[in-house]
């Protein structure tokens, strides 16, 4: 049997509208797609009828699959001749484990792509109102693992460079480690008084985004219950925001026009 290929994809930070064209035209033509928790289910509603969707999200304390057994499926299916999309939230290349599928389906032999989506870390706070570089507040910025801790083995952050040499900071999978990321930063030069974003749910109609500095930004995202899924981003640029904070103003213009709907029909 000829063996299928494989489409590594990003489905984008959130809003459907966000994915690449050429990753709807993947979703569209294959027989089997692997999806993760934070891809908007929305884009499932393109796949051809009949398509296998199978759900292989993970989380904190909740893996539906372990990642071995999600190489194993996309060897698999390739293997049965099928042309299968490998769905990931926003870009596959930015902590989404897509070089290590992307290696086990070489050693097997089986073609595939990798189809680039749009990033969380810079789609997010963009919907905020913030921009990750501006001419008179950044010229730097990085993408960072906000997870992991010393007491656990798992900080091999430069926290020195990060702190010294970069303008913005996107931390990712980091709000229940903000005590911590807050605190290395300061102890290694950074301002107690730079700017901080959390924002949750960047880009959907559930966003919902907090300010504050790293002296103050862990108490005030404790107070208003901020969760996983949510970038976090250091930096003066967070400055912006109160002035450019255009999706708010979308978002409170649509529910007006939906009250003035309501009334009138009434």
């Amino acid at each position: 049997m000829t063996k299928g290929k494989v489409y590594l994809v990003g489905a984008g930070p959130g809003d459907p509208k966000l994915i690449t064209i050429y990753g709807l035209e993947c979703i569209q033509k294959s027989d089997v797609i692997l999806y993760d928790r934070l891809v908007n289910k929305q884009l499932l509603d393109h796949a051809k009828a009949g398509a296998e969707l199978i759900f292989c999200g993970k989380e904190p304390g909740n893996h539906e699959l372990i990642q071995e057994k999600i190489h194993e499926l996309l060897v698999e299916k390739a293997l049965e001749g099928k042309t299968v999309t490998r769905l990931k939230g926003g870009d596959p290349c930015v902590f989404g484990r897509v070089g290590e599928e992307a290696e086990v389906l070489a050693e097997n032999h089986i073609k595939f792509e990798i189809v680039p989506g749009i990033t969380s870390g810079i789609a997010a706070p963009a919907y905020a109102g913030i921009t990750v570089t501006h001419r008179d507040y950044s010229s730097s910025f990085a993408i960072v693992t906000g997870h992991g801790r010393a007491e656990k083995q798992e900080d091999h952050l430069n926290w020195n460079a990060l702190a010294q040499g970069i303008d913005t900071i996107a931390f990712y999978m980091g709000v229940g480690n903000l005590n911590y990321i807050c605190k290395k930063l300061i102890e290694n030069g950074k301002s107690a008084n730079t700017p901080v974003a959390v924002i949750q749910w960047g880009t959907t109609d559930k966003q919902k985004t907090l300010t504050g500095t790293l002296n103050t930004i862990e108490k005030l995202a404790s107070q208003e219950g901020m969760k996983h899924p949510s970038i976090i981003i250091v930096g003066e640029v967070v400055k912006l925001r109160e002035k450019i904070k255009w999706f708010e103003e979308l978002q409170l213009n649509i529910e007006k026009q939906k009250e003035e709907n309501y009334v009138n029909y009434q």
